[in-house]
């Protein structure tokens, strides 16, 4: 990743998708891992399965529905983007609970530095591993990562069943609503 000193912007490695970061943002949308199709494609949660954008609109944080490919448009409405694990897979169920382990110096040096609000993590695999506790529920939790206040919210991947496109965007319209 490649940051413009000037104004905390994130850019792309040599290719493939890259954060969606600057500094002091509101949230910090911290994905499980990236997908191939976003590794692929060279944009977070571009796959036309995966409810992140739709969500995000309904819930508030953006004025329009966002493309892939408009990623970077996040951070005019103080929003970013980081995943947990930077190794990319078809399949979060591919990772365990060591990778989360592996990358928190990464992450936490990645968040002190971009300094947001806010850190949601989506869904609770990395935030149970890296906490250590496996109770943890939807919604605001007591640590602090880095500095950030740490939410858990649903992954709106496709391959997530449990939450329908309306319990979703109520689960981020919650933060939405605390920002």
């Amino acid at each position: 990743m490649r940051v413009d000193l000037d104004t905390g912007a994130a850019f792309p490695r040599n290719g493939g998708r890259s954060d969606v970061l600057a500094i002091g943002l509101q949230v910090v949308f911290c994905g499980l891992n990236p997908a191939t199709t976003a590794e692929r494609d060279g944009h977070n949660f571009s796959s036309p399965t995966n409810r992140f954008w739709r969500v995000l609109h309904l819930a508030g944080f953006t004025p329009r529905l966002l493309k892939a490919e408009e990623e970077q448009e996040l951070l005019l409405y103080g929003c970013g983007i980081t995943a947990a694990v930077e190794r990319a897979t078809r399949s979060a169920a591919e990772l365990i609970a060591d990778d989360y382990v592996k990358a928190v110096p990464e992450l936490e040096a990645k968040i002190r530095n971009f300094s947001p609000s806010n850190l949601a993590f989506l869904g609770k695999a990395a935030f149970a591993a890296i906490s250590g506790r496996g109770d943890c529920d939807w919604g605001p939790q007591s640590e602090v990562f880095a500095g950030a206040r740490t939410w858990i919210l649903p992954n709106p991947s496709g391959l997530n069943r449990a939450f329908d496109l309306d319990r979703l965007t109520r689960q981020y319209r919650d933060l939405r609503s605390k920002l």
